[in-house]
């Protein structure tokens, strides 16, 4: 797995502070060394054929300041990415905002919808499809994520296979019949100590969704041991690593 090769997409400003971070989650989980890990950032434009040509995989994350319902003039060209990378088949891993622009780029439906924004700890279930997913089965169900997010996608794209739920959200992650694509609304990227971070970034984040002070707030969330593989048998499934 230390060969192989990530370009990380993101959507982030230049003084976001979780930027670097995201790289360090990523790496943690992938068991790579971080320069391992290319970046580009999306706002500033698609990434170069020849940049996707040098990686093995693509991997996309959250996005502290930027929503795919509100979107921007870089969106057209970001949500053309991800049809490429659907089309083409390359090995793909998306997490949070890059859930919502996969399955907007392949034909969902993406809304903003603060009753049922949802942040910190979260229980899922595994759909059938998901008991039976070689990357998802191994779950336990139910399982709990880390989470943040107040897009919400109402209905997947097509073709698109849904792996689990929530009490509150029906789409939390798919996967493509046939394509190494699979997305989540939740972080397994992220452990506690990193939605802490996450959440200590962006505090008025959980005021907003929870009314809840953060010092409060933060004595509910959890570990989340269950997902911490998620990402590693991605690559074994995908790459045989």
């Amino acid at each position: 797995m230390v060969s192989l090769k990530f370009l990380l997409l993101q959507t982030r400003n230049p003084d976001d502070p979780m930027r670097t971070h995201e790289i360090k989650c990523f790496a943690d989980k992938l068991n790579c060394p971080e320069e391992n890990i290319l970046v580009h950032d999306l706002i500033s434009g698609r990434p170069q054929k020849r940049l996707l040509d040098q990686v093995d995989a693509v991997l996309v994350g959250g996005s502290g300041d930027y929503s795919v319902v509100s979107g921007g003039d870089w969106l057209p060209a970001a949500l053309d990415q991800f049809r490429d990378l659907y089309e083409f088949s390359k090995p793909t891993f998306a997490s949070c905002w890059g859930f919502q622009a996969f399955a907007k780029a392949i034909g969902g439906v993406v809304v903003t919808d603060l009753q049922r924004a949802e942040v910190g700890t979260l229980t899922f279930e595994l759909t059938s499809d998901g008991h039976a997913d070689p990357i998802f089965g191994p779950l336990r169900s139910p399982f709990q994520a880390q989470i943040g997010h107040q897009d919400i996608v109402d209905r997947l794209p097509e073709h698109a296979v849904l792996l689990c739920s929530s009490a509150r959200v029906e789409n939390e992650a798919f996967t493509f019949p046939g394509k190494p694509i699979y997305a989540t609304q939740f972080h397994p990227e992220l452990e506690l100590s990193d939605l802490l971070k996450r959440l200590y970034a962006y505090p008025e984040y959980v005021e907003k969704i929870t009314g809840l002070r953060l010092s409060e707030f933060t004595q509910t969330c959890r570990e989340t041991p269950e997902t911490q593989h998620l990402l590693s048998r991605f690559v074994q499934h995908v790459f045989g690593a």
